[in-house]
Order: structure tokens, then C-alpha cells, then sequence
């Protein structure tokens, strides 16, 4: 009672269904070879600068004029702002005034005493320092110095090269806040990251890191650990410092990172992540031989972001395919893509 041309396409299409079965996988394979092996602890950490000064102004008058901008490069010394110098220049001509009628009165008190100024190597200390009590002499030469200093501090300038941050004052106001802005040296950074008391023994001073911002995953910076301090924290981490170049000035203070701290651990069987699978619980690997994918049953011990370090189960020089192999079976025909 069946229809004969219904019978007829259901053996194509069971013709059709072993054929594609039968067509060889597309695969990539490498070679396996004793290569280097970096064991891997991952962590997250922040990003400090080095090298950070807050800057203020010693008093409270008008501000003048701004120099920079935020993001701006400046060098060593270069001018930031100054405040308007009027009331700082006038309270200098008067200290100065002071610490000459001052001088004056140094005079005629060891005039009395039967002494001249120009003669102070022959004065006793103990007459020059009564003289210098009564005529307020040394009074006078320290507040000439404080407004001196006031005058100087009007002007400020950039301690070291770096980079302009945190400015928000504008001209003809009042600075707002205790800091005016921040000088940062952004060419080099420090990462401050924790490790767990276990895994002290992992990294040492000097071991590479790799860091790459949260923002952009893809962008991997390379540095090395400077400074592991030796006390554990009341949850049991331990603060590690890490140095880290900023060429492409795309780190920025404050950034969080992942961080992988690297150790070198020798020659290695390595395979990449992806040539190794899971089947009934049991790890494998498929490794090519005359144009089939062979099943082979392994161990592996450390891993990293990228591969695994093989134990037992493949031997140098066998073709281990690492790309193409999440559908394949024992003896499945492949070829090399």
C-alpha cells in the first residue's frame, strides 16, 4: 500500500545522510614538541601611578590665571596657575620695611653697648642675642622670609613631567578645595593586586605579569613583580606591587585590571585549550594519523589562560588536532584545512 516514489526518495535521502556522514571533518593540527610553559595565577588589581603630587597653593586669594587643562603634558617647572599677587607683594614691601627699621634698632642697641655691627665677630654672643630680643631683629628676618615664600608659592609649577589631572578651579576664583590639580607620571604605572596566602610560593620579585584593562580585554600590557610585602592581611591576602609600561597611553590611574602572573616552569608538552575535550568524564585528545582522527585518552597537571601541559597519553611528534574536533570519533576521516 506504499507509494513507490516515496520509497525512492527515502533511499536517497539515507544515500544523502551517509555520504555527508562519510565527508571528511576540516581540522587544524600542530605538532607536538617540548616548548616553554608559563604557569599562570590570575588576580585583579588597580592601577597607581608612580610618581603623584597633589598641588596647592599656600594662600587664599583670586586666582589669575590658569595655564593647562586636564590630560595636558607638561615638563618639570613649567608654570600651572598663579594667584593675583597684589596683597602678597605689598605684605613683602612691608616685611621688608620691618626687618629694616629692625636693623636699625640692632644698631643702636650695641651702640649702647659700646659695640658696632660691623665688629659682630668681636661682640659676645650672649650681648648679640639681647640685642637681637630687644629690637625684634630676628622676628622681623622671619617674617620677610614667610612672605617671601608666600610671594613664590603665588606661582605654581609642575614638580616633575607628567600629566595634568583633577583640575576643576577656574579663573578669578577663589581656589575651591585643599588640592588645586594633580601631576601624574604616566609612563609608567603600579598595579596593586592580593594573592591568597597559598599561593605565596608561586611568584617571586621580577616574575612577569601580563595586565589588560576591564574596558579593553584584547589590549595585554607585560611588566614585572616589584614588591610583595610580607604580611598577610586579616582575610588572608597578601599585597603584591607590579610595574608596568604606559607607551600607548592607554592605562589610566585608577584602572582596574586582570592580572596574570607568569612562571616559567620549563620545557613542556603544551597543548592549546581547544584540542582537549571531555567524553564520559575523561579527558581526550584526537591526534592525526593517515588522514583519521585517533581517540587518545590523557592527563594533564598545570594550565594557563591558553593551554594545558600534557602528561600522559600523546608523545612528541604526533599531530595533535586542535581546531575542527568538537564532532569527530575514533578513525573519523579529516583533512588538513
Amino acid at each position: 500500500c506504499s507509494n513507490k516514489k516515496i520509497i525512492e526518495n527515502d533511499s536517497i535521502d539515507k544515500n544523502e545522510k551517509e555520504a555527508v556522514t562519510d565527508k571528511p571533518a576540516e581540522v587544524k593540527a600542530m605538532l607536538m614538541e617540548f616548548t616553554d610553559f608559563n604557569y599562570e595565577l590570575m588576580s585583579n588589581g588597580t592601577v597607581e601611578a608612580i610618581r603623584k603630587a597633589d598641588l596647592r597653593f599656600q594662600s587664599q586669594e583670586v586666582i589669575s590665571k590658569v595655564y593647562v587643562k586636564n590630560g595636558l603634558q607638561v615638563e618639570a617647572g613649567q608654570v600651572i596657575a598663579e594667584l593675583d599677587k597684589y596683597k602678597l607683594e605689598s605684605s613683602l614691601r612691608s616685611a621688608q620695611d620691618a626687618k629694616d627699621r629692625a636693623l636699625l634698632d640692632l644698631q643702636d642697641v650695641l651702640i649702647g653697648q659700646g659695640y658696632k655691627l660691623k665688629d659682630s665677630i668681636n661682640i659676645p654672643d650672649n650681648v648679640m642675642k639681647i640685642a637681637k630680643i630687644r629690637s625684634n631683629y630676628d622676628q622681623s628676618i622671619n617674617n620677610y622670609s614667610i612672605a617671601k615664600y608666600n610671594l613664590e608659592q603665588s606661582t605654581l609649577r609642575a614638580p616633575f613631567k607628567g600629566v595634568i589631572a583633577n583640575l576643576w578651579n577656574k579663573e578669578h576664583n577663589y581656589p575651591s578645595g585643599e588640592v588645586f590639580c594633580t601631576i601624574l607620571d604616566n609612563k609608567n604605572f603600579e598595579i596593586l593586586f592580593h594573592v591568597l596566602e597559598t599561593e605565596i610560593n608561586l611568584i617571586k620579585l621580577n616574575d612577569k605579569i601580563l595586565a589588560s584593562p576591564f574596558s579593553t580585554s584584547d589590549y595585554v600590557v607585560e611588566g614585572h613583580i616589584t614588591e610583595i610585602n610580607p604580611s598577610v592581611g586579616h582575610n588572608g591576602m597578601i599585597r603584591v606591587k607590579a610595574t608596568i609600561p604606559n607607551k600607548e597611553s592607554k592605562i589610566y590611574e585608577g584602572m582596574n585590571v586582570k592580572v596574570r602572573v607568569q612562571r616559567l616552569l620549563g620545557k613542556q608538552l603544551v597543548v592549546p585549550k581547544s584540542a582537549l575535550l571531555l567524553r564520559s568524564n575523561r579527558k581526550i585528545i584526537f591526534t592525526l594519523k593517515n588522514n583519521r582522527a585517533m581517540w587518545n585518552y590523557v592527563e594533564t597537571a598545570q594550565e594557563n589562560s591558553e593551554s594545558y601541559v600534557v602528561t600522559e597519553g600523546i608523545n612528541v611528534g604526533d599531530s595533535v588536532i586542535y581546531e575542527g574536533n568538537i564532532n569527530l570519533a575514533h578513525e573519523s576521516p579529516v583533512i588538513i584545512k
